[in-house]
């Protein structure tokens, strides 16, 4: 029996298959159903609560590192992560669909995530992640890929479990977590608080109000100073379970976090934004209540609160303004001063009702049906008060104060109420042509109320070459809804919305090969090509305006192949490695995607020794990051970066203590910057962390 058949069947497979594939993980990310990963339709890597503890990662993008293919940066947008997928991505990264346990957690005004998120570790279960399109199963922006982060439920806790850890930038973070059964409820509980002033020592030279003071003869720029990468959360979690019945609630809530370069690229240690998330989800799933059905219905509520301060430009700058009182360097109506900044407060609410009913039917020989349909409704309510703008100024008197107007309401504010509905139905085949080959065929219909209606196919082909090989051959269609700031955003001076866009779409093509040459390894490569049409970007108006409009303003294509591989030479040795290469392109100009990285390679050495001694060395290499065309700054710096961590489990049974130190050789990393701050962004220098834990029962 091939695996591919003892997969389907349920069935144990042959001793020498239980050998090469009987531990290996399996995901529900691809189909929506659990699969090994070998098998799953898609491209797919799993990062497991054991890879984050040994890999010393403290937050989600220090673990996604690891993922072939996928880079993370730091957007111009207060340093928000980029997580860039084969060299996909736009400033706002609204590419990638990330989940929470299988809810979107999308802010609807970027269309990413929200502003500041840094997710801690300690009560993730595992992170599953999709290189490719994920349209046909989760509509929107599951374009160039998904992240779906699986909580720890009550059987994995098993008990009570406390955590400290301290360190480098004033850092201090503590969780506590609980699991058990009360009154015949499963109950999982999470909580986790990070704080940390941030690396202080990694200053920028200038920034664009250094420009400014420059023009207009003021000192009023605080460069050259540290990016403000501050933060404060407390991030909770509560899954209780019974019989068919799952509720989990989260909350994630972010006070005063640091703005990064500032809002305007003009350094802002004086702001700050405070976030809360939170997410209710019902889930009921009935395997018995009719034959050869599996039947599911899934209710959820998000909500999202935000609320900035911006001193956009510092006390004591001196801008042109325009009739309609925004920054206007090439028609303004005055000169102005502004003795205490330039200050928005720009917040609101986003609230998302969402309810999904699934079936899969197993009653037709050789097949697995999967039927979905749901509705989903959005809205966003904005508010904002600022000392600039329409209904405010109108650049005839100077100087302005800190005084603030509040347009919440108005004609005058950067987005009116809106809302959308959307709705949409599925249907996919996973088909079992022969014992070695399995065909998975899938579409979605997706309608919203704001833009129309999109169709998402999917094919795949997985076949079980040879006991050791699997190959697949994988094409997907995908789109990318645009954001409530793209259709709406008004009385902007930077960008202006447009409600007459249509969704980003992307078609790819993949073969892929998972290869074991014994039961100690395991080899896999990926290949790709993609092409993407109407891409969202702000471009300039036409003189004499001076703003950005959003517009489908270029076409992207692009190829490249991802091999890894996962070797034990010696019990208690474990070595992982990949590397990606990737070439994307505008098509019409040819000119290479900024930004992204060309090459990537990471090697993660993991020795468990004496017999409770964990040390884990990893290594991340990142190169061929272009510039944009007409940017004549120097490619930006190649770098490797290697971390370290030492852990001693079982410390009188229920303790476990670490030790882990990040950019062990204190190299100097930057991310890619806007040309007014010409230095890029500098991340963390070298840091140091200790890690206490405690556990009941047995322990770790």
């Amino acid at each position: 029996m091939s695996a591919l058949a003892a997969a389907r069947e349920g069935s144990a497979p042959e001793e020498d298959l239980m050998l090469l594939y009987g531990d290996e993980e399996s995901v529900s990310i691809a189909t929506g159903s659990r699969k090994p990963v070998h098998l799953a339709p898609s491209v797919a890597s799993v990062i497991t609560a054991e890879d984050i503890e040994a890999m010393g990662a403290t937050v989600l993008g220090e673990a996604l590192e690891s993922v072939p293919g996928l880079h993370v940066s730091s957007s111009s947008n207060r340093l928000n992560d980029i997580f860039s997928i084969r060299g996909i991505h736009t400033g706002q990264n609204p590419q990638v669909l990330m989940l929470m346990d299988g809810v979107p957690m999308t802010e609807l005004f970027t269309g990413g995530r929200a502003p500041t998120l840094r997710l801690p570790v300690a009560g993730i279960s595992r992170v599953e992640v999709i290189r490719g399109p994920g349209s046909a199963v989760y509509g929107a922006d599951a374009f160039a890929g998904v992240i779906n982060i699986i909580p720890k439920k009550a059987g994995e806790i098993g008990g009570t479990r406390l955590g400290l850890r301290t360190g480098s930038f004033d850092s201090r973070d503590a969780w506590l977590q609980y699991g058990s059964e009360l009154a015949g409820w499963d109950v999982a509980f999470n909580m986790e608080y990070m704080r940390s002033d941030g690396d202080r020592s990694n200053k920028v030279g200038s920034d664009l109000q250094t420009t400014l003071d420059n023009n207009f003869g003021t000192s009023a720029s605080r460069a050259p100073a540290a990016l403000d990468t501050r933060y404060d959360i407390l991030n909770t979690r509560l899954d209780i379970a019974r019989g068919n019945w799952n509720l989990g609630a989260w909350a994630w809530i972010q006070d005063d976090a640091g703005l990064g370069p500032g809002a305007a690229q003009a350094l802002d240690p004086g702001g700050g934004q405070d976030v809360s998330q939170y997410l209710l989800d019902l889930r009921y799933r009935n395997t018995e209540l009719v034959r050869d059905w599996d039947l599911g219905l899934r209710l959820n509520y998000t909500y999202l609160d935000e609320d900035a301060r911006f001193n956009l430009f510092p006390a004591g700058t001196v801008l042109p303004i325009g009739s309609d009182g925004n920054v206007n360097f090439m028609n303004p109506a005055g000169i102005v001063s502004f003795p205490d900044g330039l200050l928005g407060r720009p917040g609101g609410t986003e609230t998302t009702y969402a309810m999904e009913t699934t079936a899969l039917y197993k009653g037709l020989q050789r097949h697995n049906m999967r039927f979905s349909a749901g509705y989903k409704y959005q809205q966003a309510r904005p508010d904002e008060s600022k000392n600039f703008g329409p209904g405010v100024i109108d650049g005839s008197i100077s100087p302005i104060d800190g005084t603030l107007t509040d347009v919440s309401g108005t004609p005058y504010i950067f987005m009116e109420d809106e809302s959308r509905k959307v709705w949409f139905l599925s249907v996919q085949d996973e088909w079992a042509l022969a014992s070695d080959w399995e065909l998975t065929a899938g579409v979605r219909y997706d309608h919203y109320s704001d833009f129309g209606s999109t169709v998402n196919p999917r094919l795949a082909l997985v076949w079980a070459t040879a006991r050791n090989l699997t190959t697949k051959f994988m094409y997907g269609r995908a789109f990318r809804a645009p954001s409530f700031g793209e259709e709406f955003s008004i009385n902007n001076p930077v960008i202006q919305g447009n409600p007459d866009l249509d969704p980003e779409t992307i078609d790819t093509v993949e073969l892929a090969f998972d290869y074991r040459p014994g039961f100690n390894i395991r080899t896999g490569l990926s290949l790709f090509y993609y092409e993407i049409d109407d891409l969202i970007e702000f471009v300039p108006d036409a003189a004499p305006a001076t703003g950005n409009t959003a517009r489908n303003s270029r076409d992207q294509e692009g190829h490249g192949f991802e091999l890894e591989a996962q070797w034990q030479p010696v019990p208690g040795i474990q070595l992982n490695a990949n590397y990606a290469y990737q070439n994307s392109e505008d098509r019409d100009t040819g000119d290479r995607i900024a930004d992204a990285p060309e090459q990537q390679f990471f090697f993660d050495a993991r020795w468990h020794f004496q017999p409770d001694w964990l040390l884990d060395v990893g290594l991340n290499t990142v190169k061929g990051r272009k510039r944009a065309a007409g940017d004549t700054r120097k490619d930006i710096d190649d770098y490797t970066l290697v971390n370290l961590t030492l852990r001693r489990k079982r410390i009188g049974r229920h303790w476990q203590l670490a030790g882990s130190v990040r950019n062990l050789f204190d190299v100097d990393v930057r991310e890619p910057s806007p040309a007014a701050i010409p230095d890029d962004y500098p991340r963390a220098r070298r840091s140091v962390y200790a890690e206490l834990r405690y556990a009941t029962g047995d322990g770790y």
